[in-house]
């Protein structure tokens, strides 16, 4: 059994860490993934922004000067949306009974709906007082979330968290831990898991950005304000419906009766938190392409 399955390979979470005064500071993967998103994300809105041609009327939505000020509000979304979607979403008796833990982010407990929320308050927030295009805007902020999910994955998958189910697939990872390691087999054996991360990264990450970076360069995207958006949120909410099959549920939503850590259930068939969450992106996800097709369509000439 051991043959059939990947050891965890020897990473740490920390890239480098120094001690200063006796205290020790620590940059930890998953923090330069957040670092490195961010500015590629920048980097792409700014590339956008520079060729007119791509937008509707060769009239980009924004200046650059503009696109550094919603960084900046967008950054807070990420981090107040993320935070409270976790504490709300996944385990809201604990940060009840402790609030004071809410403020403790550097424990980890970031959820990706709760990001997104918070991005999408801080951006139309952000559009409507500065006069902006909020279709547009949204595009232009939708386009370039890929290569951050990507990293983000990569950086779960080097903390060994947030892995898989057990699974005897060749490719399956030997995660280190005894939570990991606790999948029921027998006394003696190693458990390996999906690497669940790794799918995601995959699917999040290359193929639903390269798709939208396809939309956007190839077929001229931005033209029909509401596609870009509309195709992330379809994308991912997809990606994520069929990761969760195989990922690991967080270990608040597993108990004897329900194995399979189903937060919706109904006579043992339901869905996953993640699936819950994720339902309402793809719908709201093929509403705006729907609505992005018939705009395309009335504009078009008889």
């Amino acid at each position: 059994m051991l043959a059939q399955m990947i050891p965890f390979p020897n990473l740490s979470p920390e890239l480098f860490s120094v001690t200063l005064f006796g205290m020790e500071f620590a940059l930890r993967w998953y923090a330069l993934a957040y670092i490195a998103g961010i500015l590629i994300a920048w980097g792409l809105a700014l590339r956008a922004i520079r060729r007119p041609a791509l937008w509707p009327n060769n009239t980009a939505p924004m200046e650059a000067r503009q696109v550094e000020d919603l960084m900046t509000w967008i950054i807070l979304g990420v981090i107040l949306g993320g935070r409270l979607g976790y504490v709300l979403f996944y385990d809201p008796a604990r940060f009840m009974a402790n609030p004071a833990q809410i403020l403790r982010v550097w424990e980890g407990g970031m959820a990706f709906h709760g990001g997104l929320l918070g991005v999408v308050v801080a951006a139309w927030a952000y559009a409507r007082r500065q006069g902006i295009n909020v279709l547009s805007m949204a595009d232009l902020v939708a386009h370039t979330v890929a290569p951050g999910l990507l990293l983000g994955r990569l950086a779960n998958f080097v903390n060994a968290e947030l892995w898989g189910r057990a699974s005897d697939l060749p490719w399956a990872v030997a995660f280190p831990g005894a939570a990991a390691q606790n999948c029921g087999q027998p006394l003696g054996e190693i458990c390996a898991r999906h690497p669940s991360q790794l799918y995601e990264a995959a699917m999040e990450g290359l193929i639903l950005g390269a798709l939208i970076l396809w939309l956007v360069y190839r077929r001229q995207a931005f033209h029909a304000p509401g596609r870009i958006l509309g195709t992330f949120l379809t994308g991912y909410g997809l990606a994520r419906c069929l990761v969760e099959f195989v990922r690991q549920p967080d270990a608040q939503f597993v108990s004897p009766g329900n194995p399979l850590g189903l937060a919706w259930q109904i006579n043992g068939y339901g869905l996953t938190q993640g699936q819950a969450l994720s339902l309402p992106m793809i719908a709201l996800g093929l509403w705006f392409l729907l609505r992005a097709r018939r705009a395309t369509t009335t504009e078009a000439p008889a």
